[in-house]
């Protein structure tokens, strides 16, 4: 907190940390701090995601997969891509294009590994803006 030492921070705090033993060229935008072996790096996972219509500031065209944009997770940006695609309410129906508007599920590949968890909330980005919005249904090895 502002000037004051807290001795406990919860989930979800920004907080100051002294790292002792670790220089700043160490650390990089979007890693975590976290108890040894209590999450671990993943690069593919499955989601539903909802793709944002032109009025909501997403794209005004449809998107398949192959499609190769940006993942934002917490405070980082990964490159990925869209494996597969289908219908928010059949998961054994493929489908071809995500529609502005629609929900979808989606398998995505990652360019590298970030510490993922089921239940984390995401943004799809293309050009500056945000496309899609998400949560991880699965991860994948």
């Amino acid at each position: 907190m502002y000037n004051k030492a807290v001795p406990v921070a919860s989930a979800g705090s920004n907080a100051g940390t002294l790292l002792q033993g670790i220089t700043k060229e160490e650390v990089e935008r979007g890693m975590v701090l976290a108890k040894p072996s209590s999450i671990k790096s993943h690069r593919k996972f499955k989601a539903v995601v909802y793709v944002r219509n032109k009025e909501e500031g997403g794209r005004s065209t449809p998107f398949c997969k192959g499609n190769t944009p940006l993942f934002f997770f917490r405070t980082i940006d990964v490159t990925g891509s869209v494996q597969y695609i289908c219908d928010g309410d059949d998961v054994s129906r493929p489908i071809e294009i995500a529609m502005p508007g629609d929900y979808v599920n989606i398998e995505a590949n990652l360019i590298s590994n970030i510490a993922l968890s089921v239940g984390l909330k995401f943004a799809i980005r293309e050009g500056g803006r945000s496309i899609a919005s998400g949560t991880i249904t699965e991860i994948l090895v």
